[in-house]
């Protein structure tokens, strides 16, 4: 199987009022198309800093991330978001839902750092009526449920139809129902050859992984 995320002794530290605080310290790992990994660890653990490193949201202090064969950190900024429109979907514990944009839109969000949309109009209503929004096209958030809120947002991460998902807890906020409906898509999306990310403090969301790795203090164990 091809690597599809692969994280080189990342390491991210900030500026804290005593010192020098180590979020992430020298961390490495790799995932490859058909996993399904879960992240586990404490709150403050370190784990989301190390999925929004490994999405390109965050630049490293050091170490390397590589996606789908491409250190998005050498890009320029405008280029490295068009690649992670392209590379890396992300699905959030608290949606990150435009509240103004009806599900339709909040579903198509991700084209707009593209060129083009291509055939994203036909895979956003494909989405919604797979995750049983079709009713619900033209509500804005305020409007949903939490358990649609989150599919708007499982949706809106496969609308590009990139490789790797990345998960920063996204089971915190739903009930047992809604929270196996997400974990189930996620292996889902692994087991027809994407790559899947999770990272969370919830044991129940590790079951549907193929790989569970703990982390502690900023390290995996």
């Amino acid at each position: 199987m091809s690597a599809l995320l692969r994280i080189e002794r990342l390491c991210k530290s900030y500026a804290g009022p005593t010192g020098t605080v180590s979020a992430v310290n020298e961390v490495s790992l790799t995932i490859s198309a058909g996993e399904f990994v879960a992240v586990q660890g404490p709150s403050g653990c370190g784990k989301t800093t190390l999925l929004l490193a490994a999405g390109a949201l965050l630049q490293p202090t050091g170490g390397r991330v590589v996606v789908n064969g491409q250190d998005p950190y050498v890009l320029s900024p405008g280029a490295r978001a068009q690649f992670r429109a392209v590379n890396v979907g992300f699905v959030f514990q608290q949606f990150h839902l435009v509240p103004y944009l009806d599900v339709l839109d909040n579903i198509l969000a991700p084209t707009l750092a593209l060129d083009t949309n291509g055939g994203a109009r036909n895979r956003a209503f494909a989405l919604a009526e797979r995750f049983g929004l079709k009713h619900r096209l033209r509500h804005v958030p305020a409007a949903l449920s939490t358990g649609e809120r989150q599919r708007v947002a499982l949706a809106r991460a496969l609308l590009n139809q990139s490789k790797l998902l990345l998960a920063d807890e996204p089971t915190g906020n739903l009930d047992e129902h809604n929270g196996q409906l997400v974990l189930r898509c996620l292996a889902e999306f692994a087991q027809s050859g994407g790559a899947v990310l999770l990272v969370t403090h919830e044991p129940r969301a590790g079951e549907h992984a193929s790989r569970i790795v703990q982390m502690q203090g900023g390290r995996l164990r």
